[in-house]
């Protein structure tokens, strides 16, 4: 008798006191405060949100509430958030933005992971569509650039493709995890309007299909392009983009290697003439 007693009670202490921690969470609010701009060409504004904790939020689910109940910090009525996001699993590479000043993706982002109140900004070295979608083209010409696919006619069937040792397959499969969300470009300080700098990214996709048996016959169509004006050469070598990639891509390792072939392509070409 004395037992079952001491278990009720004990029970009920326990039940108090998640009563109490639960009360203390739907009083829990977190601070965004997300810089706006309705156009290209419109000035930047600030507007605050408080929202309701809960567990496991990330920045994209709480751009979704604020969508639900636009409504601002002191009340007021304003416009959902624009912002690109798809597969919310960190694939798709769309919701890159700056959170808290530092380039990363948005669907991966815990709340309960970030300082406060938390800050969110678009890409800064891309042009602002609305506020935090950007237009992200200068990554897609670059890649046209280079001519970063695999020629293949399809106008008839070409049988199996080549084979591809294992090791192969190993050593190309961390170049093929990029998602163009275009970090590596966002915190490369060699990446800017005045040296046209094509990117971490590009120079990455040259190692990649370069590799390829089929890709190949492009090699040095591909080298020669990075040989110009944004080419190669405008690397500082300041190893920011290899550090911010969400994907783990060598980037700097491809940057190397690339950029030895380059140089060999260019020494040779210089003794042809």
């Amino acid at each position: 008798m004395l037992l079952r007693e001491f278990c009720y009670d004990c029970f009920s202490l326990e039940e108090s006191a998640s009563l109490s921690d639960i009360d203390q969470m739907a009083e829990k609010t977190v601070l965004f405060k997300i810089r706006r701009q309705d156009s290209p060409d419109a000035s930047p504004r600030w507007e605050e949100f408080e929202l309701a904790w809960h567990a496991g939020m990330n920045v994209i689910s709480s751009m979704m509430e604020i969508a639900r109940n636009p409504v601002t910090r002191d009340g007021k009525p304003t416009t959902p958030i624009t912002y690109d996001s798809n597969c919310l699993e960190e694939v798709c590479g769309s919701c890159a933005m700056l959170i808290n000043g530092n380039a990363r993706m948005a669907c991966s982002a815990l709340v309960d992971n970030l300082e406060k109140p938390i800050r969110l900004e678009p890409l800064s070295k891309f042009p602002v569509v609305r506020d935090l979608a950007v237009d992200r083209s200068v990554l897609f010409e670059n890649l046209k650039r280079v001519k970063a696919w695999v020629p293949v006619d399809g106008t008839y069937d070409l049988g199996s493709g080549p084979r591809v040792t294992m090791q192969e397959q190993e050593e190309a499969y961390p170049l093929s995890r990029c998602i163009s969300c275009c970090i590596c470009m966002e915190v490369c300080p060699q990446f800017n309007e005045h040296t046209g700098f094509v990117g971490a990214a590009t120079i990455s996709q040259v190692r990649l299909f370069n590799t390829h048996p089929t890709g190949a016959a492009l090699k040095r169509e591909r080298l020669a392009a990075l040989m110009g004006d944004g080419g190669i050469q405008e690397c500082g070598y300041a190893q920011n983009c290899v550090e911010a990639c969400p994907k783990d891509i060598p980037l700097t390792r491809s940057i190397s290697e690339v950029g030895g072939a380059v140089m060999k392509q260019a020494i040779g070409d210089l003794f042809r003439r």
